[in-house]
């Protein structure tokens, strides 16, 4: 299917999604979020994709929502549309590990969306906030939310308070990146990263990304309850019986996805 605001590639058995809005700085419009969570949907569903990495371009991942798309809006046209519910439900729906690899500024839906991802990669160049108080809102896809329990109470308040961009060293030692590299290598870590991801048990990557997903849902006792039962679960599959052979036998798995 042909995008207009979304680049799509395959790379071996990584889906390579490029948010393609140059003019805007990648700004986040209904019509991309749409058209990505349709792809993410897709690959979803393709069985040789196995893992995606969401970027964006070196100077911006996203630069926040798009304003002009919201500033004519009123409180019924937001409320009755329940603006980016459905886009974020569709992005959070997706089962198979999302990487998001953050150049330039993350800010607003932009740091939101990456935070939607189940991990980021940034370049030495990334910049992420939550600047929507300069225009007299508060985020509103995440940046309260998933951004206080990554972070924590007190730089959640201060990012979305006063409106400051974190750096790159900043948001890993925070934690709210997983790791940072020179803005050269960003692609090819996060697409190595991926490829890593692809040569797992597909099933057992899904039941990881569930159980990490639950950790931030649930009491520790019960987390760790769930946690065990899947745990418990996976010696049900034959990728169980084949990762722990090729371990005894030393030589590399051949997972099955079953």
């Amino acid at each position: 299917m042909a995008y207009e605001t979304i680049i799509i590639e395959t790379r071996g058995r990584v889906g390579l999604v490029q948010l393609n809005r140059p003019k805007a700085l990648n700004a986040l419009n209904l019509e991309l979020l749409g058209e990505l969570g349709q792809a993410l949907a897709e690959g979803q569903k393709n069985e040789k994709v196995r893992c995606f990495v969401i970027t964006g371009s070196e100077k911006a991942f996203a630069a926040g929502a798009d304003i002009k798309m919201m500033a004519s809006q009123s409180f019924v046209d937001v409320f009755a549309g329940d603006l980016f519910t459905p886009e974020e439900d569709a992005i959070m729906r997706i089962r198979k590990p999302i990487i998001a690899a953050v150049s330039g500024y993350a800010l607003g839906g932009g740091c939101e969306l990456a935070m939607m991802c189940d991990f980021i990669i940034a370049s030495d160049t990334a910049k992420f906030g939550q600047p929507e108080v300069n225009l007299g809102v508060m985020a509103g896809m995440g940046g309260t939310q998933r951004l206080t329990k990554l972070i924590g109470r007190a730089k959640s308040m201060d990012m979305n308070l006063t409106g400051r961009f974190m750096d790159a060293e900043e948001a890993e030692r925070s934690g709210l990146v997983s790791r940072v590299v020179p803005t050269k290598d960003l692609m090819k870590e996060a697409l190595s990263a991926a490829g890593k991801i692809a040569e797992k048990s597909m099933i057992t990557v899904m039941a990881i990304k569930e159980a990490v997903n639950r950790a931030e849902q649930l009491p520790l006792t019960e987390g760790i309850l769930f946690e065990r039962r899947v745990f418990h679960s996976l010696f049900a599959t034959e990728d169980q019986k084949e990762g722990m052979d090729a371990f005894a036998e030393k030589r590399e798995a051949q997972f099955r996805d079953k």
